[in-house]
C-alpha cells in the first residue's frame, strides 16, 4: 500500500487540484481509479498524477481508494503532458486529462477487417527519397526530431509519411498521423489501411458514436492498432510507443481548438514526440507564418519539395479584375473570363471546381433606408441568409433566426439580401449550365461523414462536373480530372479583421489552386478578386511564397504580432456589465503594475461587448507577451481565478492563448 495524489473527474473550479489517498502498490501514475469523495454516496472517477510517498496529513485520515479500472488507465507521460497542458494554457487538470480518455461503459462486438493490406506504394521521386532519408534516419536513431516539409500541392508528401510510418512499424513502435477535417481524415484512412491493413489503423472524431469511439480506443490502448489517423483530437491517441506523429496541411486554422480546453495541436504534438524520442513531421503548401519561421531558426528542419511527382504539371494561373466586369454591365458572381473557360473545360470532358470561402444564399441581410444589419445578438456577427433553411444563420455559434418581414429599426417592408455565398453560386451555375452535374462542398452539406464522403467520391468518380465548395476543398483533397478551377471573391478573407488575413488568404489561393492539373496537361485557375494589385494576390497568382513570407514577417515584427508573440485574450463574464468591467478592469490594472512585467509586453485596453440573449456580458482585454513571458501572465491569471473562486465570485474568467 502506498500513497497517490489523483484528480478527481469533476466540472468544478474548487476541485482543479490533487488530492490525496492510499492505494495498492500496482496504482501508478495514469491509473483510473474510484475513490469516495465529499458525501457523495458513490465513489467517483479519478486519475492518479503523482506517487506522494510523504503526505503531508494525518494518515489516520486518509482514505482508501474504492476501485482500480487498469483497462481504461492512461499513462505517465499522457498524465505529464496534462499537466503541461495546465501550465501552457491556463486550463483545469480534469479538461486536460480527458482529451486522452472517451466515454462509453460496454465495447461494442469487433468489427470484420476487410483491407488486408497490399499496397506497395510507387517509386519515389529524388525529392520524395531525400526527405523520407532525412526522417527515417531520426525514427531508426529513436531520436526526436521536428521536420517541416514545404512540398508544393501534389509534390508526393503523403508518400513520405507512409515511408515514415513504414519504418516506425519496423522498428515496433506506434504512428498518429493528424488531418485537418474529418471528411479528408476519412479518406487518407482508407490509403494507409490499404497500405499496412484496416485492423492495424484505427481513428478518433467527435462524429463516431460513443460506443464507435471507445471501441477504437480500447483498440488503440492495447495496441491492436498502431496507426491511428484523424482529426486534431487524435493528437491525444493513448498510443504508449509513439514513434512519428505527422501533421498535413500543418497551417490549417482547424488545428487550434477554440472549445475547452483551447490548445494548439501542434504544441501537443511537438510534446508529446519529444517525450518519446520520435519525429514529428509537419507538411503544406503553404506552412503558417510561425511555423515557416521556427524553420528559419532551426528549431524545425526544412526540407523541400518543389517539384510535383509524375506526370502532374502546376496549373497557369491568371486573375480577372471584377471591377472592371461591373464596368462592363457584369454585376454576377460569375466572371466572363470564367464562363467561358468553364465552357472550354466541360467541352474536354474536364471537371470544374469553383471556390468561394462563404457558405448560405447571401451574406449580409440589410435595410436600405437606415442602415440597420440583421447581426446574431450573441456574437455579434452579420448573420447570413440560408435559402436551405429559409433562416438567417449566425455562421459562429450556428443559431437561426426567422426572418424579418419589415426592418425592426424603421419598419421598411423591403429589406435587401447582399453578397454570395455558395448556394447562389450553386443557383446560379446550375442556371447558367444547365445540363452539367452540379453538386455542393460546404458544412452545410458536410455535416455528417457519410455525406462528405459521398460528395469526395462522386467528384473523384467523374459523376460529378462542376463542384462549388467553401475552404473544406482546400484541404488536401486529391481530384485528378480538374482542368478549370475559379476562385470567386478571393478577397473575402482579405477583410476579415484578423491580423492573419493576408497569409490566410496567401494560402486559401494557393491551396485551391493546387487541386487543378494533377493529371498532367494544361489545366488553369482564375481568380476573380476586387483588388487585383494587392501584393498577396499578386505573390499568390505567381506562387511566390518566400516573398509573401518575408513581407508578412516584417509587418508582424513591427506590429509586435506572433510569431514575435503570444497573444493572450482574458474575459470576464457577468450578468452584470458593471461587475464584469471591474473585474477586467481591475485585472488589467494588476498586470500592468507587476514589477516583473516585461517593458515590451502590450496590454490593451478593456472592451466591453454587447449584452447576449442569455443576458451575460462579456468585459476582456488583450495582451501581447514577448516570448517567454506568457508563463508568467497566465500564473496571475490562475491566480485570480482561484481568488474569485474563494470569493464565490459569480463572474466567470476565461483564457484564449493566441486566438482564431
Amino acid at each position: 500500500m502506498h500513497y497517490i495524489d489523483v484528480v478527481i473527474d469533476n466540472k468544478s473550479n474548487n476541485t482543479d487540484s490533487f488530492f490525496t489517498y492510499a492505494a495498492p502498490d500496482e496504482v501508478g501514475v495514469g491509473a483510473r481509479i474510484t475513490v469516495p469523495f465529499a458525501r457523495r454516496k458513490k465513489p467517483v472517477d479519478a486519475y492518479c498524477v503523482r506517487i506522494n510517498p510523504a503526505p503531508s496529513y494525518d494518515a489516520s485520515k486518509i482514505k482508501e481508494i474504492a476501485s482500480y479500472i487498469p483497462e481504461r488507465s492512461l499513462t505517465p507521460e499522457m498524465i505529464g503532458t496534462a499537466v503541461w497542458m495546465r501550465r501552457r494554457y491556463g486550463v483545469k487538470y480534469i479538461d486536460a486529462i480527458k482529451m486522452f480518455t472517451v466515454g462509453g461503459k460496454k465495447e461494442p462486438a469487433p468489427k470484420a477487417h476487410k483491407i488486408t493490406g497490399q499496397d506497395p506504394g510507387y517509386e519515389l521521386s529524388e525529392e520524395q527519397q531525400k526527405a523520407a532519408e532525412k526522417i527515417c534516419a531520426s525514427v531508426r536513431a529513436k531520436k526526436f526530431g521536428s521536420f517541416l516539409i514545404k512540398g508544393v500541392t501534389n509534390s508526393g508528401k503523403t508518400e513520405v509519411y507512409m515511408r515514415t510510418a513504414e519504418e516506425v512499424l519496423e522498428m515496433g513502435r506506434s504512428v498518429i498521423v493528424l488531418l485537418p477535417e474529418i471528411a479528408l481524415a476519412e479518406q487518407v484512412k482508407r490509403r494507409f489501411s490499404e497500405r499496412f491493413g484496416d485492423s492495424m489503423v484505427a481513428t478518433l472524431h467527435s462524429r463516431l458514436t460513443t460506443s464507435a469511439k471507445l471501441g477504437e480506443w480500447l483498440r488503440i490502448r492495447r495496441g491492436e492498432a498502431r496507426i491511428v489517423v484523424g482529426a486534431r483530437t487524435s493528437v491525444f491517441a493513448p498510443l504508449e510507443d509513439i514513434g512519428a506523429i505527422i501533421i498535413d496541411e500543418e497551417h490549417e486554422t482547424t488545428y487550434k481548438s477554440d472549445h475547452n480546453p483551447k490548445y494548439e495541436t501542434v504544441d501537443i504534438a511537438y510534446k508529446r514526440a519529444s517525450a518519446h524520442n520520435a519525429v514529428l513531421v509537419m507538411g503544406s503548401a503553404t506552412p503558417s507564418v510561425a511555423s515557416y519561421s521556427r524553420a528559419d531558426s532551426g528549431v524545425y528542419e526544412l526540407l523541400r519539395m518543389d517539384h510535383r511527382i509524375g506526370t502532374s504539371t502546376m496549373p497557369v494561373i491568371e486573375t480577372v479584375d471584377m471591377k472592371a466586369e461591373i464596368r462592363a454591365g457584369n454585376t454576377g458572381v460569375i466572371s466572363r473570363r470564367l464562363a467561358e473557360e468553364t465552357d472550354k473545360a466541360l467541352k474536354r470532358g474536364e471537371q470544374v471546381i469553383l471556390f468561394l470561402n462563404r457558405r448560405g444564399f447571401s451574406t449580409q441581410i440589410l435595410c436600405p433606408d437606415c442602415g440597420y444589419r440583421m447581426t446574431c445578438p450573441d456574437c455579434g456577427i452579420s448573420l447570413t441568409y440560408h435559402k436551405a433553411f429559409n433562416a438567417a444563420v449566425c455562421h459562429y455559434c450556428g443559431r437561426k433566426f426567422e426572418l424579418p418581414e419589415r426592418c425592426p429599426d424603421c419598419g421598411n417592408r423591403f429589406i435587401r439580401y447582399t453578397g454570395a455565398g455558395t448556394e447562389k453560386v450553386e443557383e446560379t451555375v446550375r442556371e447558367l449550365w444547365p445540363d452539367a452535374k452540379v453538386s455542393r462542398f460546404d458544412l452545410d452539406t458536410a455535416s455528417k461523414t457519410d455525406d462528405a464522403g459521398s460528395v469526395i467520391e462522386d467528384f473523384q468518380k467523374g459523376k460529378t462536373d462542376i463542384l462549388v465548395g467553401t475552404q473544406i476543398l482546400a484541404k488536401g483533397l486529391d481530384f485528378r480530372n480538374v482542368g478549370l478551377v475559379g476562385i470567386i471573391n478571393a478577397d473575402v478573407s482579405l477583410n476579415i479583421p484578423d491580423y492573419r488575413s493576408s497569409e490566410r488568404t496567401f494560402q486559401l489561393i494557393t491551396q485551391v489552386a493546387g487541386r487543378a492539373g494533377r493529371a498532367g496537361g494544361e489545366s488553369r485557375v482564375l481568380i476573380q478578386t476586387y483588388e487585383p494589385d494587392s501584393d498577396v494576390i499578386r505573390e499568390a497568382a505567381s506562387g511566390d511564397y518566400e516573398s509573401f513570407y518575408q513581407s508578412e514577417l516584417l509587418h508582424r515584427n513591427i506590429m509586435n504580432y506572433p510569431p514575435f508573440s503570444d497573444i493572450i485574450a482574458v474575459g470576464f463574464t457577468s450578468e452584470d456589465a458593471d461587475e464584469a468591467m471591474r473585474y477586467a478592469e481591475s485585472f488589467r490594472k494588476r498586470l500592468d503594475g507587476l514589477k516583473d512585467r516585461p517593458q515590451d509586453a502590450e496590454i490593451l485596453k478593456v472592451k466591453l461587448d454587447e449584452r447576449r440573449t442569455d443576458g451575460r456580458y462579456r468585459a476582456g482585454f488583450i495582451i501581447k507577451a514577448p516570448h517567454g513571458s506568457r508563463g508568467g501572465f497566465i500564473s496571475e491569471y490562475m491566480e485570480c481565478r482561484d481568488r474569485m473562486i474563494a470569493a464565490k465570485s459569480d463572474v466567470f474568467i476565461d483564457i484564449d492563448i493566441n486566438p482564431y
